[in-house]
C-alpha cells in the first residue's frame, strides 16, 4: 500500500541519520476505500493526490509542535510517500487515515515531498492556525489556502542527503 507520512525537517534530518521514518502516531495517509467513496469522480492519482495532501496538512501540525520547542524550526511542510505492508484502515478517523505497523525503513521509500524556500512565510502562518481552518475559520482558512498553494517539490530518497545539506 502506498502511504503518505507527515513529517519535518528533522524527522528527515532522523531519517538520513538512522535510516527509518518514524511516523507521529504510526499515523499515515492513504488512497482507502473510504476515501475512494467520499468522491464523486476522480481517478486513483488524483485520489492519491488528495490523501497526500492531507499528509501536508498533518504536517502543518507537527511543524506547529515543532515551533513551540524551538523557534528555529526550518517551517517547510514535508511528506514522506512510501510502499508498505500491514497498515491499519481508520476510516473512524478520517477517510485517508491508515496506521502504520511501525517505523518505515528507507528501503520502501518512493519519493519525498518538501516545500520549496519561497513557502516558508506562508507554511510559518498557516502552521499557527490550521486547527482553526479545520474548525470553520474563514480567515484562517485563507490563510491556510496561501501555503496549499505552494506545490511540495518532489525528490529521489538518494537525494535526501544532498537535500538536506542545502537546507
Amino acid at each position: 500500500m502506498r502511504v503518505y507520512v507527515p513529517a519535518t525537517v528533522a524527522m528527515l534530518d532522523e531519517l538520513n541519520s538512522s535510516g527509518e521514518l518514524v511516523a507521529v502516531g504510526n499515523t499515515a495517509f492513504s488512497l482507502t476505500p473510504a476515501l475512494r467513496e467520499s468522491y464523486a469522480t476522480g481517478g486513483d492519482e488524483e485520489l492519491e493526490y488528495a490523501a497526500m495532501l492531507d499528509a501536508a496538512r498533518a504536517s502543518l501540525r507537527l511543524l506547529n509542535a515543532e515551533l513551540a520547542k524551538d523557534p528555529k524550526t526550518a517551517m517547510r511542510r514535508a511528506v514522506v510517500s512510501a510502499d508498505v505492508d500491514g497498515a491499519l484502515l481508520r476510516p473512524d478517523l478520517d477517510y485517508a487515515v491508515v496506521k502504520l505497523a511501525g517505523p518505515i525503513p528507507m528501503k520502501v521509500i518512493a519519493a519525498i515531498h518538501l516545500d520549496t524556500e519561497d513557502a516558508q512565510d506562508a507554511v510559518r502562518a498557516a502552521a499557527a492556525v490550521v486547527d482553526a481552518a479545520d474548525l470553520g475559520d474563514p480567515d484562517a482558512e485563507f490563510t491556510l489556502g496561501d501555503a496549499e498553494d505552494h506545490e511540495l517539490a518532489w525528490y529521489a530518497p538518494q537525494e535526501l542527503p544532498f537535500l538536506l545539506e542545502l537546507l
